[in-house]
């Protein structure tokens, strides 16, 4: 990873606010023109807003600080050893102070009613969803979220240029299927920025239901890295000084197994046959020196 830790830490700010400016916007947006009201078409388009700009975010800040831009992502992979225990608190900071400034720029934007008439974008149970329900809801949309990440962006046999796409249709996924039972948040920080927002200006915020939003992601999250690493990538399988975001080793191996399968010698590139070639002159001319002396 790419970049020293304040440097890393001012990304994830930036991401999240990013993340909660134009998802959590995007209700706020879509509440307003339907008059309150939010219908599964507008749903539809509030999930395309969350894809888009998770995946931009990922597309410019993965190489800085690795875009989590969600605390249950972070856990996660620390809890899965691909990251410093000692800098988790540091970048749920981070993520936290990113997802208030991110509300409070929807509020610059819209106005003091986008706090007061709609939560600022904020998630809430649905009618007659229980904290369990909401619980393992929120679990199995983070699942999706980090087996996605596991195998697109932590995963070196993962091709590359498509972590960020894929991440973001897998976000836009569960917003589908859970955003009419959550709000799918599976990030704890989207839903703590509008909510603190929304508390700040006077508006009403659930917290009594907040611990849905930390318990269900961060346990669907640690999961999901521990079954990715059981099912589908042993440590063992994956060569460490293979190229994150490649093909090449998986490739190379069948290449190389094919070979020997079949006695197949291994095509040899043009440079290597010049090479062979001045070699095997400068070897016949010492040779002809030799004889003269």
């Amino acid at each position: 990873m790419v970049g020293d830790l304040p440097r890393r830490l001012v990304a994830e700010a930036i991401g999240t606010l990013l993340l909660v400016l134009f998802g959590a916007g995007s209700v706020v947006a879509a509440l307003i023109m339907g008059k309150g009201e939010l219908t599964y078409a507008a749903l539809g388009f509030i999930s395309l807003s969350f894809g888009l700009v998770v995946a931009l975010v990922v597309y410019a800040f993965g190489t800085t600080s690795g875009a989590h831009i969600n605390p249950a992502v972070t856990v996660a992979l620390a809890a899965g050893g691909r990251f410093p225990w000692r800098e988790v608190p540091f970048y749920i900071g981070a993520q936290l102070v990113g997802a208030f400034s991110g509300g409070l720029l929807i509020v610059g934007g819209f106005g003091r009613r986008a706090a007061t008439e709609f939560g600022t974008g904020q998630t809430t149970l649905g009618p007659q969803v229980g904290y369990g329900q909401g619980i393992l809801m929120e679990a199995l949309g983070t699942f999706l979220l980090l087996i996605t990440i596991m195998a697109l962006a932590v995963d070196r046999r993962a091709p590359a240029g498509w972590a960020g796409f894929m991440i973001g249709l897998a976000v836009a996924c569960e917003i589908f299927v859970i955003g009419p039972l959550t709000g799918g948040a599976i990030n704890p920080a989207r839903t703590f920025g509008p909510y603190l927002t929304t508390t700040l200006f006077g508006g009403d915020a659930p917290w009594k239901e907040y611990g849905v939003y930390v318990a269900g992601p961060i346990a669907g999250a640690v999961l999901a890295v521990l079954v990715y690493d059981l099912v589908a990538r042993p440590a063992r399988e994956v060569p460490e000084e293979a190229e994150q975001g490649t093909a090449g080793e998986i490739a190379g191996a069948r290449a190389s197994s094919d070979a020997r399968a079949g006695d197949v010698p291994a095509a040899r590139h043009p440079q290597d046959e010049h090479l062979g070639d001045r070699v095997g002159h400068v070897a016949r001319r010492r040779r002809r020196h030799g004889h003269r002396r």
